[in-house]
């Protein structure tokens, strides 16, 4: 297993993944971040539970309507996801989330007890 730090919305979280899927935790991870900074600018101040829960309701849209085949279009042309990359994005970024939920709820925890 390995150790690595992600930042989302300029704060830091330290984030277990197999060996060999860090850049893939960062990448979801920068994706988290735009979200939650795009919510956060749009939102004003919000806590973290909040946001947290924003960003995954968005990521959650977000993927239903790319299952359905709503998919918007790039700048040169519209692309096709097919139903494996779809389930593995689905788990990838799931698992990402749990993550970061997982590590939320651990410093919340720590932060009580102060």
């Amino acid at each position: 297993m390995s150790q690595i730090t992600i930042t989302i919305n300029s704060r830091e979280y330290p984030v277990a993944c197999e060996d060999g899927q860090e850049l893939r935790i960062m990448q979801l991870a920068d994706v988290l971040d735009e979200k939650a900074k795009q919510l956060a600018g749009d939102s004003g101040q919000i806590s973290e539970s909040l946001l947290l829960a924003m960003v995954g309701l968005l990521l959650a849209d977000e993927l239903s309507e790319l299952k359905k085949g709503n998919i918007a279009k790039d700048d040169d042309s519209s692309r096709r996801i097919n139903t494996a990359d779809m389930s593995k994005l689905d788990g990838e970024i799931a698992a990402a989330v749990q993550n970061i939920d997982n590590e939320i709820k651990k410093l919340a925890k720590q932060l009580s007890s102060l």
